[in-house]
């Protein structure tokens, strides 16, 4: 398994060391291998200043607006100055765009490049005396558009790297190491796995690691985004970066270096930014056949008009089409939903590693779910108490002061149950382990014992009716019961099982009120399996799965339709791969999760619904964006090649560029209503 992960591994760093090489190459739209969101920042200014005057002297805004330019000597030539600076400076980064598009495949660097030029070499020509109507501010308004789009593209990736070098100035640079008794400092670099670090209240924490002395709150907010501060003791994993809020801690170091959460996080940010979006590729696609339309239909005007009427009205419809094809709106459909998507995906805890994900999971028509530490908290919790002549609440405290000393699972879960009820536990003594049965020991001076429901016979104590009863119940849930007795009889049984997340049946609710059907695949017994699923309310279940086998489940599952696999991801690593989405949950602070598609910081399975709703989301922001980055051509196109200039109706450039301006500004709000999305419904 671990050979096939590596392998992959290794494949998407090609793919995607190669991708990056080919756009840097054709300078696709989104990949400006180089560039600086300074630089398209800086442009974008510069160019906008210079725009205004070109508006201002505009003939068409002058008629809308109803107002007059001032008139000077020499004032005619402004407008040609300022377009010539524009579209040289501003222009440039898609003339290049183009050029290296030309030698590859044409998208939206050779359509932007294409309208610009039509437009500036033909303003021109008016300006030295051709007849017609100059495009001037419809040139200066385009190349401002498309400078924006790109600065906001670059600066979303760049915004996420900040976020990353801030991570990074999190981890403190020096720690206090102990050493025999003696505290000294050192830097960071120099800690080792299993040193041990003192942490003072107010500090941040430089490792990953287990505190093995004091208790504490650490507030842990750059991780979980929960702002309470989460209470640690012995035993507890701490992680790196995270800022010591209480008391004093000793922690033994478990990670350092690159292994540390903080930087594995960094890793996958990174690694998320380097994907390529696949609705970008879509965004391309739609300007690759866009060009090839303007150009087709800015010929055939051209062929057309000049058979039908002189030159110059030829030269202008097709100049038209041309000027109006340009995607304003297509360069920003995509960056923007990606930025409001990223943002949103971050504010709910989800870290987006493979952006494509977001595309493949409109598909998906299961959902498979591993149980333990997924669906289950993972820790026994008390089920059920069956008594004879007792209070349930009297053994409980009784079985608790027994268990208190021990170590074992279950034992732990009693005592945990008594303690979340509040009981005051008698006084214990005399207490003993008889191995392979469960422990002994005297309560209020009478002695009890607690163990294996086989402890009972071996005893020759009786089992009453109602306990038996108890025990086989027990024994059909697939739970792990014991029994209370003292030296004449059982007493009571106490059933535990793995407990049921709450936030699992409110998941399993909501994707099944979308017709996604849901899936639980565990190692545990078939008893044990069927219980959950039916407390869950799941559809299908295997039982008895061993991890090599989690595969061949996915890949049954994903005949049926795309499928995605939910889980912790340490033994899950072949299964997330396999899914045609890998959800890793409860990354909290071990995210070394190559494996997955979509990391869930927290350990709510609600979040994969969150998940799969941001992703559906996200695609039909998206859809709606291209179509409105694109559909306005359907009547544009037409009208201003003269299709019905018979009954007198032609669509003049400047109104051409006005339904342009609409689309974009329509496309701008759309992207970023998605920030306003709720990812969750309200569970009843």
């Amino acid at each position: 398994m671990r050979q096939k992960h590596q392998s992959r591994d290794s494949l998407s760093k090609e793919h995607n060391g190669h991708q990056h090489h080919q756009h840097h190459q054709h300078g696709g739209h989104g990949k400006h291998a180089g560039h600086d969101p300074e630089i398209f920042k800086r442009r974008f200014f510069i160019c906008l200043i210079l725009t205004l005057p070109i508006l201002y002297f505009s003939p068409q805004l002058q008629t809308w607006l109803n107002y007059e330019a001032i008139a000077f000597p020499g004032f005619n030539w402004i407008t040609p100055v300022l377009a010539i600076a524009i579209y040289f400076y501003g222009g440039w980064v898609f003339l290049k765009g183009a050029w290296h598009e030309l030698r590859g495949k044409i998208g939206m660097m050779t359509l932007i490049a294409l309208a610009i030029t039509v437009a500036f070499v033909y303003s021109l020509a008016v300006s030295f005396g051709l007849p017609g109507m100059p495009f001037y501010w419809e040139l200066a308004t385009l190349i401002d558009i498309m400078l924006l789009g790109h600065w906001i593209e670059m600066a979303s990736v760049q915004g996420a790297s900040k976020a990353l070098e801030e991570l990074t100035e999190l981890v403190p640079t020096e720690a206090h190491r102990m050493r025999n008794g003696k505290v000294e400092d050192v830097p960071v670099d120099e800690i080792g796995a299993d040193d041990i670090v003192l942490i003072r209240p107010g500090e941040q924490i430089p490792n990953d690691g287990e505190v093995i002395e004091g208790k504490t709150e650490v507030d842990e907010s750059f991780l979980t985004g929960e702002s309470r501060p989460i209470p640690k003791r012995e035993g507890d994993e701490v992680v790196a970066g995270s800022v010591n809020k209480e008391g004093s801690i000793q922690v033994r170091v478990t990670r350092t270096g690159d292994e540390t959460t903080i930087n594995q996080m960094k890793r996958l940010v990174e690694e998320a930014q380097s994907s390529r979006s696949g609705y970008q590729v879509l965004a391309d696609k739609a300007a690759y056949w866009l060009t090839l339309i303007a150009i087709a239909a800015g010929t055939l005007t051209f062929i057309v008009w000049l058979s039908l009427q002189d030159l110059l009205f030829a030269i202008n419809r097709s100049v038209t089409v041309l000027v109006i094809t340009c995607p304003h709106a297509l360069g920003l459909a995509i960056p923007l939903v990606i930025v409001s998507a990223t943002a949103l995906a971050a504010k709910n805890g989800i870290l987006v590693r493979n952006r494509e994900a977001l595309e493949r999971a409109k598909d998906i028509k299961t959902v498979a779910f591993d149980k333990t530490g997924t669906l289950t908290e993972g820790k026994f919790g008390v089920q059920n108490i069956y008594t004879e002549d007792l209070e349930e609440m009297e053994a409980l405290a009784i079985a608790a002061a027994l268990e208190t000393p021990s170590e074992h699972s279950l034992a732990n879960a009693i005592a945990r149950e008594a303690e979340n009820r509040e009981l005051d536990l008698p006084p214990m003594s005399d207490f003993n382990t008889v191995t392979g049965r469960g422990v002994e020991g005297k309560v209020n001076g009478k002695l009890y014992r607690i163990g294996r429901p086989e402890w009972v016979q071996e005893q020759n104590v009786q089992l009453p009716a109602s306990l038996q009863r108890g025990l086989d119940k027990a024994d059909e849930r697939g739970e792990s019961a014991v029994v209370l007795m003292d030296e004449e009889k059982a007493i009571a049984v106490i059933s535990m099982a793995d407990r049921v997340r709450e936030r699992a049946r409110q998941a399993i609710e909501q994707l099944q009120q979308k017709n996604i059907q849901t899936v639980m695949v565990t190692g545990d017994a078939e008893a044990v399996a069927k219980t959950v699923a039916r407390e869950l309310g799941i559809d299908r279940y295997y039982a008895r799965v061993l991890p090599e086998d989690k595969v061949k489940i996915v890949q049954q599952l994903k005949q049926e339709g795309a499928a995605a696999f939910v889980g912790d991801g340490i033994n899950d690593a072949a299964a997330l791969l396999e899914a045609n989405i890998g959800i890793a949950i409860g990354a909290g602070t071990n995210v070394a999760i190559e494996s997955a598609d979509l990391v869930l910081i927290e350990d709510d399975p609600l979040d994969a619904v969150k998940a799969l709703n941001l992703a559906q989301k996200t695609y039909s922001k998206m859809i709606q964006n291209l179509f409105w980055a694109t559909g306005y051509n359907v009547i544009a196109i037409p009208l201003a090649a003269g299709v019905a200039y018979a009954w007198g109706i032609l669509l003049s450039p400047a109104v051409g560029a006005l339904l342009m301006s609409l689309s974009t500004v329509i496309v701008a709000i759309n992207a970023v209503l998605l920030r306003r999305t709720k990812l969750a419904e309200k569970s009843s």
